[in-house]
């Protein structure tokens, strides 16, 4: 009888040790036969991922991973290619990007003469009064001279004579300055030697009007200007805006992006997203920021709050409270070098940002100021640090960032950690720009304060990663390359520029997926490959993270995935 208890015992202790080593969960995919970069500091480096539905099961060995293979395992073979979590677009434009490619793109263009000539082409192909809208000049980086100028910018007459009959308006690359022809101003009412909107005025409040020694306006209004031309421009159609996003998404899975944070968009942009998400035709993730200077907007959303979902979140605000180096518009603590007595420009009161702030700790939304100028940032954080003094302590994860942290006083520079206030950086802006901004800033603010992000990296607070599309290409290769180069794209100069501040390829890798997710509050469900979190990733044709330098650029994806579903394969 004993022995028979023995016996029972046994067999029963062997059922249940059966049961915990018993099969695994079935994966739909294992990723196998390549080199997997997880960007979590567990296990940096795997050999095998599987999947199952939109999650990540298992990453590990290989040996591990096939416990996880079933009948419908799909096996993909990675050929010795390189993955790792799926790129976040940490700041951009995403309709922007869109109607780029239905308008006018500017972006390659190399001197004014061919502007011209692109607009002459765009006028034969449409009706006699129909708008020609375009966006990428930047005279800085023109190989030849435009010829006449004022205050370093064109005249009109080139793009008068090459649309007499059809208006105008070509954005600046940066979107801070736009470039209306004689047709166009016409329109709005703004005739030579202006008329009383004019007030013979070069300035408005947050803009400027270019004009000439007659007092006649050359074309170029900057900043808040633009409105006086924009507002005439007509609205765009349902269909065309569906078409700019698919258009938009499609470019965000051919380049790896499997985020977005959207950089400012209205009620109109809000609405299509929704839409979009409930026709099942957004599958890219979307993080946005509602428009800040609409405050009948922020007002209905600090009652309604935030909406936070894995595929479209809405618990952002942008300000935008300087405007952009390229166009003089970025303010300054000091004059430009190469313009005596001009500081840029205060876009949005400095008080509404405090405003916004203190609200949107109260109502659980993140503000995210642009920023560009040192005098800029210095009064951002200014008025961030009121209004967390404000709450007495009882400051909430508030996630605050500044959008491009571009140009920062030295006293400055640790007060992002001291405040837990993130900068978003685009790396690519020290490839385009650092060849011109020195003539902006002088030698001494550009060593001392500009494109600091090793130095911001040592305070112990994280970088956001991106392109601020359209303004730049999407491709996060040119920007990895810049991240870890500081070069321009054509490869100088030797060493980099102030190389000091590079950042390392695990810090730029991280800057683009699991720093960007926390700039989100999503770094517990995204950002890098670890079992749980959602299956985001992306394949290249090589290794990133040690290739020579100079093949960065050359890195193709292979692959996208979100939410274990393939979006884009070669």
């Amino acid at each position: 009888m004993k022995n028979k208890n023995l016996l029972s015992i046994g067999i029963c202790y062997l059922m249940l040790l059966g049961a915990c080593t018993g099969p695994k969960e079935q994966a739909s995919h294992i990723f196998t036969n390549g080199i997997i970069y997880t960007v979590s500091s567990d296990q940096p480096i795997v050999e095998a991922i599987a999947i199952k539905g939109g999650t990540i099961l298992f990453t590990g060995s290989l040996e591990e991973a096939e416990k996880y293979k079933g009948t419908e395992t799909a096996i993909i073979d990675l050929e010795g290619k390189t993955m790792t979590p799926g790129w976040i677009e940490g700041h951009g434009h995403f309709m922007g990007m869109g109607y780029n490619k239905l308008n006018l793109d500017l972006s390659d263009t190399e001197s004014f003469r061919e502007i011209a000539e692109r607009v002459k082409v765009a006028a034969e192909q449409v009706p006699e009064g129909e708008w020609i809208i375009g966006r990428g000049r930047h005279q800085s980086k023109w190989t030849e001279s435009p010829g006449e100028q004022v205050d370093g910018f064109p005249l009109h007459h080139a793009l008068t004579e090459a649309s007499p009959h059809n208006p105008v308006f070509l954005y600046h690359a940066s979107g801070h300055a736009g470039f209306a022809n004689a047709k166009a101003m016409e329109i709005a009412g703004l005739n030579p030697l202006g008329k009383e909107q004019m007030n013979n005025s070069k300035q408005l409040e947050g803009g400027e009007i270019i004009r000439d020694k007659n007092g006649n306006p050359t074309g170029v209004f900057n900043e808040r200007a633009m409105g006086l031309i924009s507002r005439h421009i007509p609205e765009s159609s349902p269909e065309k805006d569906r078409q700019a996003f698919e258009l938009a998404q499609a470019a965000c899975f051919q380049n790896g992006i499997t985020g977005f944070h959207d950089a400012g968009i209205g009620s109109a942009t809000l609405d299509l997203y929704r839409q979009m998400k409930a026709d099942g035709k957004m599958k890219l993730r979307m993080y946005t920021m509602i428009a800040g200077g609409n405050k009948e907007l922020l007002e209905e959303w600090f009652e309604r709050g935030p909406e936070i979902d894995s595929l479209l979140t809405i618990r952002s605000i942008k300000l935008s409270c300087d405007g952009a180096l390229g166009s003089r518009g970025a303010w300054l603590l000091e004059e430009y070098s190469d313009r005596p007595g001009h500081i840029g420009h205060e876009t949005l009161p400095m008080s509404y940002v405090q405003e916004v702030a203190e609200k949107a700790l109260e109502h659980g939304f993140q503000v995210c100021s642009h920023a560009i100028g040192d005098r800029a940032n210095k009064e951002v954080l200014d008025r961030y640090q009121a209004a967390f003094d404000a709450l007495e302590g009882k400051v909430p994860d508030h996630r605050f960032r500044i959008e491009h942290a571009q140009h920062l006083h030295p006293d400055d520079i640790p007060r992002f950690a001291e405040l837990a206030v993130i900068p978003a950086m685009q790396a690519i802006h020290l490839s385009s720009d650092r060849p011109w901004a020195i003539e902006r800033l002088g030698a001494q603010r550009i060593k001392e304060g500009a494109y600091m992000w090793q130095a911001l990296l040592k305070t112990g607070i994280p970088i956001i990663n991106g392109t601020d599309v359209p303004v730049e290409p999407l491709n996060p290769m040119a920007n990895f390359y810049a991240s870890v180069s500081r070069k321009t794209l054509e490869g100088n100069p030797d060493g980099g520029y102030e190389a000091d501040q590079k950042m390392t390829r695990e810090q730029a890798l991280k800057s683009y997926t699991l720093d960007a997710a926390y700039g989100a509050f999503e770094e517990n469900i995204k950002g890098s490959l670890e079992p749980g979190k959602m299956a985001d990733l992306v394949v290249f044709d090589q290794d990133i993270m040690v290739i020579p330098e100079d093949a960065i650029l050359k890195t193709k994806v292979t692959l996208t995935m979100i939410g274990g579903k393939i979006v884009f394969q070669e």
